[in-house]
């Protein structure tokens, strides 16, 4: 039943961005005690002066372009720059956006991102399947919505994430 039922709540309303191409995406499920769904999603980079009206400027015509980030971080570059990383939903969505606005978006990067329900070892859980599978991590950050779900996203070298995400995928189809 709790299969089922995350299975469901988690099914993509439409195509993923990787329609048509060769690309592993959307797994859903059981791992233990958690519900999880594995993706493979690009990521953006674009700095901006270190300035809070253009951060919200940024954020508001994200808004005002429909593009829904699945995630997004700001950390400082330098004395006077923030970078953002964004995770749109639809990436071309974000392309598209960034050309009219005039934005000045890296090129796609990818990272594997990860929804689940929360219990304690849940990314220890992760950390073992991908060890396992003899995938190392490049960089990740969590966070959890108190209500006993989690996302994570993990970075890893370009080679690895298609690898990653099926070995993740694959430990949480064991039972």
């Amino acid at each position: 039943m709790r299969i089922a039922a995350a299975r469901q709540a988690r099914a993509p309303s439409e195509p993923n961005d990787y329609a048509g191409r060769d690309e592993w995406n959307g797994k859903c499920a059981y791992y233990g005690f958690m519900a999880l769904e594995v993706r493979t999603v690009e990521y953006f980079y674009v700095r901006l002066a270190n300035d809070r009206d253009d951060a919200y400027r940024l954020l508001a015509e994200l808004a005002e372009e429909d593009i829904n980030l699945l995630a997004f971080s700001a950390v400082p570059f330098g004395e006077t720059h923030v970078e953002f990383t964004l995770f749109p939903e639809r990436s071309a969505g974000l392309l598209r956006a960034g050309a009219k606005r005039g934005w000045e978006l890296s090129a796609p990067q990818h990272a594997v991102l990860i929804q689940g329900d929360d219990h304690l070892g849940a990314v220890a859980d992760i950390y073992k399947c991908l060890s396992e599978a003899g995938v190392a991590i490049y960089a990740s950050s969590g966070v959890t919505d108190g209500g006993g779900r989690f996302g994570y996203v993990i970075y890893f070298r370009q080679d690895d994430y298609r690898e990653a995400a099926r070995a993740i995928a694959a430990a949480a189809m064991k039972i």
